[in-house]
């Protein structure tokens, strides 16, 4: 038969006993106190000493009795334990007994709680309706927040968190140099004419805001705008007629980014040995400065090659949607990540692409889709710190060119490559904020020569 176990005397009255216990203390010190009156210093202080211990073993005690005996109220047994095949401390057991329950009440403490746990659900209870998914999320990996800070930068938002706002900022600088000739071959080996460098450096600064919000527990979206401050710097030789003269120019401009929007769908939730995959879709406006029409001026007027733009773009100038899957897998202390896209841009027709002042080209401008793919492998080296290394290459065609009654024409050079490798650095303050650095290096020549930039996610 279940058995019950009751209360002969309540938590509260053997609660009631610890103010008369602490009172017993106080009059016992007081004992004391008459009887050193009559002792010397040296033992004065060494009864004391014994005075103290004992009366800390004692609160000690009564401490260890108030949490046992709110413990087995609730029905939870010894602190620490689940309640099954854990038994409660002596002085808690001896206040119990056991009853036979009345007809109609079910097995359980006086709290209602029952003496034991239900058992485990069966193989079939798994798989009964409402419990769907309940195996697959419990083999998910448990990260931590190191390794969550790696997922939430290189793989995808985090679908769990409601509201994310991730502001960062970061420096892109660029060096180009080129060799300008102005001449002609003689007898296919001589030159005869100008030799002159041309060089370009060039620093991108960029503060953007990110704002995502997990829709579900697999869908998230996101919108994200940049604000770009560009300074370029143009050095060219030939100022006075002198070849080895240089001269040279500075260029800023400061304006609103492309603004973009995307959305990410979790495909599989890693478990086992089956990766993390998701897939996203994002759409980039031209809400920027158009680099098409900005006319070229002569910055010198003692250099005639020396030419710099009126003012700097801080957009592409066209529509893109990029379509891009990624995977991630977690080996607790290393996470492996991979990202796979295509961006697709919008042909568009611009009244003027032509750089010359005083010229007017109207033309329709189609830039090369880009296929992007990349990887990488982050280690968490404690619980909140992680270190990643990652590889990214960006392959683009040649830019078209399209003239009223006219066919397309590939615009020479417009064909890049660009390969850079990153270095990051993941801290997690706290539940809410992380902070992400990372340091890119440019591989090719079309890519930067380093971006250094740095992010603080902040989670609601």
């Amino acid at each position: 038969m279940p058995q019950h176990l009751s209360y002969p005397c309540r938590p509260r009255t053997a609660l009631a006993v610890i103010p008369a216990a602490v009172l017993g203390l106080a009059f016992a010190a007081s004992a004391h106190a008459q009887a050193l009156a009559d002792q010397s210093l040296e033992q004065r202080l060494d009864t004391l000493t014994k005075v103290v211990d004992d009366q800390q073993h004692k609160i000690a005690a009564l401490e260890q009795q108030i949490v046992d005996l709110e413990m087995a109220q609730r029905g939870r047994g010894a602190p620490g334990g689940s309640g099954e095949g854990v038994a409660a401390p002596p002085s808690v057991v001896s206040q119990y007994t056991p009853v036979t329950p009345a007809p109609g009440e079910g097995t359980g403490t006086a709290t209602g709680v029952p003496v034991t746990p239900p058992p485990p659900p069966s193989a079939t209870e798994e798989n009964a309706p409402g419990t769907v998914g309940t195996t697959q999320k419990a083999a998910e990996p448990t990260r931590t927040a190191a390794e969550d800070a790696v997922v939430q930068r290189e793989h995808a938002p985090l679908f769990d968190h409601k509201l994310t706002i991730d502001w960062g900022i970061s420096d892109t600088y660029y060096d180009r140099r080129q060799l300008q000739l102005s001449g002609f071959l003689a007898l296919d080996a001589i030159f005869l004419g100008n030799l002159n460098l041309g060089e370009t450096k060039s620093h991108q600064l960029m503060t953007d805001v990110d704002v995502r919000y997990g829709l579900t527990d697999r869908i998230s979206v996101d919108v994200d705008v940049p604000y770009l401050y560009r300074t370029s710097s143009f050095i060219n030789g030939g100022a006075g007629g002198a070849a080895n003269t240089l001269s040279d120019t500075t260029v800023n401009s400061h304006a609103l980014g492309d603004v973009n929007f995307g959305i990410y769908y979790q495909f599989v939730k890693e478990h086992e040995g089956v990766p993390d995959i998701v897939g996203s879709l994002r759409v980039k406006s031209p809400t920027g400065t158009s680099p098409f029409g900005i006319k070229f001026l002569q910055a010198d007027p003692n250099n005639t090659n020396l030419v710099s733009p009126d003012k700097l773009p801080t957009g592409t100038g066209f529509w893109s949607i990029t379509a891009g899957v990624s995977a991630l897998k977690t080996y607790d202390p290393i996470v492996l990540f991979g990202s796979l896209s295509y961006t697709y841009n919008v042909a568009r027709a611009f009244s003027d692409i032509s750089s010359v002042v005083g010229q007017t080209e109207p033309a329709k401008v189609k830039l090369g889709d880009i296929i992007q793919f990349g990887g990488g492998v982050a280690l968490a080296f404690s619980e909140r710190d992680s270190a990643s290394i990652a590889y990214t290459m960006a392959i683009e065609p040649s830019t078209e060119t399209q003239a009223p009654g006219q066919g397309w024409q590939k615009v020479p050079g417009s064909q890049t490559t660009a390969s850079t490798l990153a270095f990051g650095l993941n801290h997690v303050f706290n539940k809410h904020l992380t902070m992400n650095a990372s340091v890119a290096i440019g591989l090719t020549p079309d890519a930067p020569n380093f971006v250094v930039g740095v992010r603080f996610p902040y989670t609601f």
